[in-house]
């Protein structure tokens, strides 16, 4: 990707990525950052948040770097709290942190997992913008992240794909809740050969398996979702509101 070709859709804008560190939600934070956004990024872990933030100021981005595990109440509303005492508003949030903890058939699943599923996968959500809310500015957007898995769960990611189905109608129905002053959608990734599918990309007959189910003959990549996701943020798609957009190259994806 060559920044330099890269619109100025955010410029002034300041946008929060759950999860961002790497992967997807790392690619998101950079897309809006190259496009002029001041980035906060997120996720568990001290070391990593610093690592990010380092290689997104090495390439320009203004960054503001929080640890927040998304379902502590408190390291939420400090995320929230940092950005306001350093920007004074929210523009744009994405909500990309999600779990898989088990392979499980759901009957077989733990109720510590499922538990741990509904709270990271969906209740965050829920709380992030519960506390994001009152200080999102008009014509603000929200942008979930589903995956494709929430309309054909995989049996060994049955319950994870339970989840992501739920972030679909909560795209729904937050967009209600929340318009017209903000705008929320939904990126549903196909699979990406990230650390998060690891199991999966790298076995060779699985991953060429996937690719045959795609009509585009590939897997994603995070900058494809990270593309989408700022399209949905931008205000090109301003008349755009409570839509699941599938990223997945033609993989079935219908309920």
């Amino acid at each position: 990707m060559d920044k330099t070709k890269l619109a100025k859709r955010f410029q002034g804008k300041v946008a929060i990525v759950t999860a961002s560190t790497q992967g997807i939600g790392f690619t998101i934070a950079q897309r809006l950052g190259f496009e002029g956004a001041s980035v906060v990024i997120s996720s568990r872990k001290q070391q990593n948040v610093d690592d990010a933030a380092d290689k997104l100021r090495a390439k320009g981005i203004e960054v503001l770097a929080v640890v927040c595990h998304v379902s502590n109440a408190q390291q939420r509303k400090n995320l929230i709290g940092k950005t306001l005492q350093k920007y004074g508003k929210i523009d744009i949030v994405v909500s990309n942190a999600a779990v898989n903890p088990s392979v499980d058939s759901i009957l077989q699943t733990q109720e510590s997992i499922l538990d741990k599923l509904w709270e990271i996968n969906v209740k965050s959500t829920i709380l992030l913008l519960k506390d994001a809310g009152p200080h999102l500015q008009k014509g603000s957007s929200v942008v979930l992240i589903s995956s494709v898995v929430g309309y054909d769960p995989l049996p060994t990611m049955a319950m994870y794909g339970v989840t992501k189905t739920a972030v679909l109608g909560l795209t729904k129905a937050l967009a209600s809740e929340m318009a017209p002053n903000t705008r929320v959608n939904c990126v549903v990734p196909g699979f990406v050969p990230t650390h998060f599918v690891a199991l999966y990309a790298a076995n060779d007959a699985i991953r060429e398996g996937l690719e045959r189910k795609t009509l585009i003959g590939r897997l994603g990549t995070t900058e494809d979702m990270a593309a989408a996701t700022a399209f949905l943020a931008s205000d090109e798609a301003s008349y755009i509101t409570g839509e699941n957009l599938v990223v997945a190259g033609g993989t079935p994806s219908r309920l």
